[in-house]
């Protein structure tokens, strides 16, 4: 994967009817930037528009050819890196904002009561004035003069998560991508919505993952059986630590993720308190008190 390395904000054709731009906001949790995609020939559908950066929007205009429009602005799920530039390019185009939902919809009951509790953060940062002009709900369909998006709500990552399917292409967000295993962060992300939706998406055989960070995944669904292995093989492991008796989600992830550095630890500790929820849902852990980001877990 340390093979790709896009231009920044210039648009590439991917295949025919299909372009990416990625954005200038390369991180830890973005890699080398947020994939805009471009749909169509003539009516263009932007998919995940990213950050709001000036530069970004000046750089999909700019891939806009005189004979083509954007009609629609289509956002996979409302975290910063993915939906900000939506509404400016809205107000530059006249295109509206499709969405599964706002920030919260979506979100599983769980995960409801956590917010409750008052935790945030952890995760990629939420849009929290993201607001759709439609709402795309699950099976939904978009068409231009030349293509025709469904839309597949695929809560995990984050509740208002969806993915589109084009032809036999799928365009993943955050949900499935081949650099890294997505961030499942509480009480953004819910695991038991995760893997869920994973399974959803391997009852089709697709061509080509399209994913809003990194490079097309060219075997989809083998990913999504690495994916799903890998979480199996991290739940395992966290029931083992829990043998050694009650640990918190971050003192779980200290001995489970011994090659991660320092910084994305935290990251990672969401990711364990993501497995323990999940645990919980099946019976298998137990929180010793009111379920918070610091909570004792033990095995039941």
């Amino acid at each position: 994967m340390d093979n790709f390395d896009p231009p920044i904000g210039i648009a590439e054709v991917l295949e025919p009817g299909l372009r990416r731009i990625v954005a200038p906001n390369p991180s830890p949790m973005t890699y080398r930037g947020t994939n805009t995609y471009l749909v169509g020939h003539s009516d263009l559908a932007v998919i995940d528009p990213g950050p709001d950066t000036p530069s970004h929007l000046e750089a999909v205009l700019h891939a806009v050819e005189p004979t083509q429009k954007i009609s629609h602005i289509v956002v996979t799920h409302s975290h910063l890196d993915h939906s900000p530039l939506a509404r400016p390019l809205a107000e530059a185009t006249g295109a509206p904002v499709l969405a599964f939902g706002p920030s919260d919809a979506g979100r599983s009951a769980v995960m409801a009561q956590l917010v409750a509790a008052g935790m945030s953060g952890g995760g990629e940062g939420i849009d929290h004035g993201f607001e759709p002009d439609i709402i795309l709900s699950d099976g939904a369909s978009i068409a231009g003069a030349d293509w025709e998006l469904s839309a597949i709500h695929t809560p995990g990552h984050l509740g208002n998560h969806i993915c589109l399917g084009w032809n036999d292409v799928c365009l993943t967000g955050d949900h499935v991508m081949g650099w890294a295993s997505s961030l499942v962060s509480p009480p953004d992300g819910d695991l038991t919505d995760f893997m869920l939706s994973c399974d959803r998406l391997a009852q089709q055989k697709w061509r080509t993952f399209f994913p809003g960070h990194g490079a097309p995944i060219a075997e989809p669904n083998a990913r999504l059986d690495w994916l799903i292995a890998h979480r199996i093989s991290r739940e395992v492991a966290i029931l083992s630590a829990l043998d050694a008796g009650p640990a918190t989600a971050a003192a779980i992830a200290r001995s489970v993720y011994t090659d991660t550095p320092a910084a994305l630890l935290p990251a990672a500790t969401r990711n364990v308190l993501a497995h323990l929820i999940d645990l919980m849902g099946k019976s298998q852990t137990r929180a010793l008190g009111a379920l918070t980001a610091d909570t004792t877990f033990e095995r039941t």
